[in-house]
């Protein structure tokens, strides 16, 4: 079932424990250059900006960058880019149109911006939940969504009647898959007997096809709708079905008020000032950094006042002890779908491990 991705599942392995360990790890001949009175800085990205998942935060951060740094920025984005020669296409004219940052904000556009960053070597280039890089001039930078899925599968375990959740899911890239495992194993820590049941709709953002999946997985017996995917047509079709479901990237309240339990939020705007300053300033090296909770990057949108005191306080002791470096829902023991330990009671899979993982824990079903 990973045909689509296989190749980038496998490339994974290449990734290194060095280059989480150090922040600087990619920086071997990226000295400091000279600063800037003025930086332009361009935003790729997959989706619409009115998505109100993935994208909409991103463009969310951008206008947060422009209005910290005033008139030390400008800044421009396309929308809506495909994964593959259009984003190489359209990288690669930005830079040419005299970019001095280059944030690619989408797994998919990996190659292409190694492949551009390679032939403007002056351009400073930023590349969102990749694992390679080009040398001297491109940046990898990721959240641990993973962590609010934990957040996401502690509430589905405790209100869900038919311990069934309904997970609409993109790509079975390993960031998505951390979360459906992440989400499953924080349910089956309040519900043992808790089933993920996994839709792939081959897509980041397609509301039709996600209303669809959202229906199908409801009428297969879920109560809660959870997804990684950007439309809020899940958490629409979960509340017209009287079920419960979880928004994708910022709060989306709004679109479901009785569905929707919370959210996790992307905070990506302190990241995105610091990047551009350092610019500014010069300091600019590349990077490979993976921030979570702890670093304010990952947070929670409020708490649905529907739910139960119990579950909101559970939700809460989640997200404060992650946050605090107390929880990681990675810590074993954790069995896989064929039953077979795969982490020993006590142990936490290594960063490396997880950003190449390819395997689902038990109570998956895809």
């Amino acid at each position: 079932m990973f045909d689509l991705k296989r190749s980038r599942l496998l490339a994974a392995a290449a990734f290194t424990a060095a280059a989480l360990s150090s922040p600087i790890a990619l920086a071997q001949d990226g000295a400091a250059s000279g600063g800037k009175d003025k930086v332009k800085a361009a935003f790729v990205y997959v989706g619409p900006v009115g998505d109100f998942g993935w994208t909409y935060a991103h463009d969310q951060a951008r206008q947060c960058m422009a209005e910290k740094l005033g008139d030390r920025v400008e800044t421009t984005f396309v929308e809506s880019v495909p994964e593959g020669p259009d984003a190489e296409r359209v990288i690669r004219q930005l830079a040419q149109d005299g970019a001095d940052i280059v944030f690619a904000t989408s797994f998919g556009f990996m190659n292409p911006t190694i492949k551009v960053a390679r032939q403007f070597p002056d351009v400073k280039f930023e590349h969102a939940t990749g694992y390679q890089a080009a040398p001297g001039n491109m940046s990898l930078y990721n959240a641990r969504f993973y962590q609010g899925r934990a957040v996401l599968g502690t509430i589905a375990g405790m209100m869900s009647e038919s311990g069934k959740a309904g997970y609409i899911a993109s790509f079975p890239i390993p960031e998505v898959v951390m979360g459906i495992n992440a989400f499953t194993l924080a349910a089956r820590k309040v519900n043992p007997d808790f089933e993920t049941q996994v839709v792939w709709v081959n897509s980041w953002y397609d509301p039709a096809k996600e209303a669809d999946a959202a229906n199908a997985l409801l009428s297969q017996g879920a109560d809660v709708i959870t997804q990684h995917t950007d439309s809020p047509a899940p958490i629409q079709a979960a509340q017209k079905a009287g079920a419960i479901a979880f928004g994708q990237a910022s709060d989306m309240t709004s679109f479901a008020p009785e569905a929707h339990m919370t959210a996790i939020i992307d905070e990506w705007c302190p990241y995105y000032v610091k990047r551009v300053e350092a610019v500014l300033d010069g300091s600019w090296e590349p990077q490979n950094v993976w921030l979570g909770m702890e670093d304010g990057e990952v947070v929670m949108s409020p708490f649905n006042e529907a739910m139960p005191e119990d579950v909101k306080a559970a939700a809460q002791k989640v997200y404060d002890d992650t946050k605090a470096g107390n929880y990681d829902i990675f810590t074993g023991p954790i069995t896989d779908q064929a039953g077979e330990v795969r982490i020993p009671e006590g142990e936490e899979i290594p960063d490396e491990d997880l950003l190449k993982m390819d395997w689902y824990v038990e109570g998956v079903k895809s």
